[in-house]
């Protein structure tokens, strides 16, 4: 992995602390810039801009089109996703989603082991944030550096962790966050340049035991995590987040400080169309929330209309039409992002949803995991945060009801819960956090939404291939892959 001096390359993200305004300008190098006059409130707002907007433009975008969410534009677009339709995983295949994120993890590493004051509070927030970036990479990857990664250049070729190790030290990081966020004593006070919680460490703490809820439901079918994961479910802390966790610095209508979601898919500053913005509705997810038959051979008709597909998709004379994945023209006019998630260049960038954590819930109630609380509430209210995400909190309760006695997406009608609970979460991170669905779908196998018509493989990877990058830059330590891991070497968690 190509490696930089982490100071010097957070330093040349750094946000300027004036104002809220500023955090999204870049601070010329000072005469005399040396290591240890970089403290963690000058970094951490880049930090968490920089990671979450790499987040954003890979996982999010490629996990979209992988689950049936997202299609290309085929009325004025060619050949977009074309590589993603046909499932042609090569070292070069959406390789931002590594080389991206482990550059801006440094900028974190660098908090965590800043030496000199009490920075418990910034420190806690760096580990909980590097954990969640992590776990996303481990869960696309497998086998990572990590250990022996972002050590301020003082290991070039860091040797890979197996990814198991890994997940178990998520853990530890997380708890180790914990204690420091509850550090009050001669503690620095964190605050604008917190641009998700604002020095909120309650806040931090509800995200932290809600990664570990993610973590532990993830490593819990594991032939031999048994013990491991009932031990850790014993003592977790069902403190979780109440409300959406979002980057907020806030975003601004100005060139290089839009919300990164809308600067890619909407407009530029000037109101110029975005080159990316050529994905449209998927036909399935389209005819799927419409309640109609779904495209493909396995078709699937729930018969209820799902008001968020007007929020997630736009209305084309009061329809939304989707594009059929790998079809090449449509005479129908196609419908792009909606109100519901495209909404302006000073929009939040979504981190973590209430949704996601109340199905997580739901899931870990379900399976005996969480002993208290009561699975079908807590998948309801789930649909319920969803829909007040969206802007359709008023639909919620309506579509419950109708949906309570249907298959795949109400909680009676279904007798695969964790089916269930899976469609729903799927239906509620479309757009916001498709990667999750992706890692989601491999997990569980649900929703068990078609290929695209032009994919050239049976089934969709389980895994991505280690980039191009690492293997010029860290050649003594990359595994040798093929084409054909990246369908059959699943990763420790992946037990289907």
């Amino acid at each position: 992995m190509k490696k930089k001096n982490i100071y010097i390359v957070a330093f040349l993200m750094l946000l300027s602390l004036t104002s809220c305004d500023d955090f999204l300008d870049v601070n010329e190098t000072p005469t005399g810039f040396t290591a240890e006059n970089v403290s963690p409130e000058l970094i951490l707002a880049g930090a968490i801009l920089n990671t979450y907007d790499a987040h954003m433009r890979g996982a999010n975008q490629l996990g979209n089109v992988f689950m049936q969410n997202w299609a290309s534009d085929v009325n004025n677009f060619t050949g977009g996703n074309l590589t993603i339709y046909q499932l042609e995983i090569t070292p070069s295949f959406w390789d931002i989603i590594w080389d991206g994120m482990y550059q801006d993890l440094s900028s974190l590493q660098a908090i965590i082991d800043f030496e000199g004051g009490n920075y418990a509070h910034h420190k806690a927030i760096s580990r909980i944030l590097k954990t969640f970036y992590m776990q996303q990479i481990v869960d696309i990857y497998g086998d990572v550096p990590y250990s022996q990664a972002l050590l301020q250049g003082e290991n070039l070729n860091p040797g890979y962790d197996d990814a198991q190790s890994i997940y178990r030290d998520f853990i530890v990081q997380l708890d180790l966050a914990i204690q420091e966020a509850n550090t009050t004593e001669e503690v620095t006070v964190v605050g604008g340049e917190d641009v998700i919680f604002a020095g909120n460490m309650d806040s931090w703490i509800r995200l932290a035991n809600t990664l570990k809820l993610r973590i532990l439901i993830r490593e819990s079918g594991v032939s031999g995590s048994a013990a491991y994961i009932a031990d850790e479910f014993a003592n977790l802390d069902l403190n979780f987040i109440t409300s959406d966790v979002v980057v907020n610095p806030p975003y601004e209508n100005i060139a290089n400080k839009q919300s990164p979601f809308y600067a890619l898919y909407g407009a530029d500053a000037a109101g110029n169309g975005s080159e990316r913005s050529g994905n449209v509705a998927a036909g399935y997810v389209a005819e799927f929330l419409k309640g109609n038959a779904t495209p493909g051979a396995s078709s699937v008709s729930t018969g209820v209309y799902d008001t968020r597909v007007e929020r997630l998709f736009a209305l084309e004379s009061g329809v939304v039409n989707g594009a059929e994945q790998g079809v090449l023209s449509t005479a129908t006019v196609l419908s792009g992002f909606g109100p519901g998630t495209l909404i302006g260049s000073e929009q939040v960038g979504w981190l973590f949803t209430s949704a996601e954590s109340l199905f997580l819930q739901s899931e870990a109630v379900q399976n005996g995991w969480i002993t208290s609380g009561n699975a079908k509430a807590l998948f309801e209210q789930g649909i319920t945060a969803s829909f007040n995400l969206l802007g359709a909190a008023s639909d919620a309760s309506g579509y419950i009801t109708s949906s309570q006695s249907v298959n795949l997406i109400g909680w009676d009608g279904s007798a695969n819960k964790i089916e269930a609970i899976m469609t729903q979460k799927w239906i509620a991170l479309n757009s916001i956090n498709g990667g999750e669905s992706w890692i989601e779908y491999t997990r569980t196998g649900f929703p068990d939404v078609p290929l695209a018509l032009t994919a050239q493989r049976p089934a969709r990877p389980v895994r991505l291939m280690y980039p191009d990058s690492e293997y010029a830059a860290n050649s003594a330590n990359v595994p040798a892959q093929t084409q054909d891991d990246a369908f059959s070497d699943r990763i420790f968690w992946d037990i289907n």
